[in-house]
């Protein structure tokens, strides 16, 4: 049975569940949001949000810096269908950033709860992309087989952090800690110790 992103989904655990809740989001909403402002040192300007579901992001987003432009795309043709017109919302998997490049590179990228229910060649023809479009931090919010997680278990791949963390140094991304990454574009311009220590066999 193929899992479907419908109104049942998300009624299931983003309402009924309640799985991360409105403070949670606001927390990592703000984090994303002052870690993006310190490196680039100045407000944030635009937000895109790969596999944004009904774009959650977007409302905490806006109270934070209400002038800045927001994006969405996700695979779910009911959330980009019932909310697209309102929320900035269209329809795309994450492979189609293979070849997707619907904006300039952004401040701030998001990839929240996504990489890690995606089969591996979606994963890798999708991720390059990623790295073209982020002009400044990404917040890619991944779980792997070391993490115990609560929530929708259907199609979990469980990898292990090695695993991402080798994959997203190798399109130039430095990690930051807290689920943020640097972008390429700015990774040459860092502290030594804004930085955490390279992990053997990370």
């Amino acid at each position: 049975m193929t899992k479907r992103y419908d109104q049942r989904y998300f009624d299931t655990w983003y309402r009924k569940r309640g799985i991360g809740g409105a403070q949670r989001l606001a927390r990592k909403v703000a984090l994303a949001v002052a870690t993006a402002e310190s490196h680039l040192e100045r407000p944030l300007r635009s937000v895109l949000d790969i596999g944004c579901g009904e774009g959650a992001w977007r409302a905490p987003l806006l109270r934070l810096r209400p002038k800045l432009r927001y994006l969405g795309f996700d695979g779910s043709e009911y959330a980009v269908r019932r909310y697209g017109q309102r929320r900035n919302l269209h329809l795309a998997r994450f492979a189609d950033f293979a070849t997707l490049r619907p904006c300039p590179p952004v401040d701030l990228l998001v990839c929240s709860d996504v990489m890690h229910y995606l089969r591996l060649k979606e994963l890798d023809r999708g991720l390059p992309g990623l790295a073209d479009l982020c002009g400044g931090v990404a917040f890619l919010e991944t779980f792997t087989r070391e993490d115990r997680t609560v929530g929708d278990e259907v199609d979990f791949q469980a990898r292990s952090a090695a695993f991402y963390r080798g994959r997203f140094e190798a399109l130039g991304f430095r990690q930051l800690g807290s689920h943020c990454w640097l972008s390429p574009a700015l990774a040459g311009d860092v502290a030594a110790l804004e930085l955490p220590p390279r992990v053997a066999g990370g």
